[in-house]
């Protein structure tokens, strides 16, 4: 159960795919426009899956579907890619003239 000015994730669907323009390749045309929000909660209570309005960091009030509430930052570059070790290898050694750091 979320309460006012809990800190929250909503999300919505922008365009349906019937909506968006054909000019986008046809794998991105034939999906939903979808944005995920969070903000603080401006409705008294909800529960996951209602219906809300949140007010963004920037001031914005953006209405969709509660998800989660007190959401953390999950950051990910992806998976360990081996050339990517390669390359600052080779350039430690062309800038530095070694891998000395």
């Amino acid at each position: 159960m979320a309460k006012k000015n809990d800190w929250v994730r909503i999300h919505r669907n922008v365009l349906e795919a019937a909506e968006r323009t054909g000019k986008l390749p046809d794998d991105t045309k034939s999906v939903p426009l979808e944005m995920w929000v969070k903000g603080h909660l401006q409705n008294e209570s909800a529960e996951i899956g209602d219906e809300v309005t949140v007010r963004t960091r920037t001031g914005r009030m953006e209405h969709g579907t509660l998800l989660e509430v007190n959401p953390s930052y999950e950051l990910n570059y992806g998976e360990y890619v081996p050339e990517i070790t390669e390359i600052e290898d080779r350039l430690r050694q062309a800038l530095f003239g070694g891998n000395e750091q």
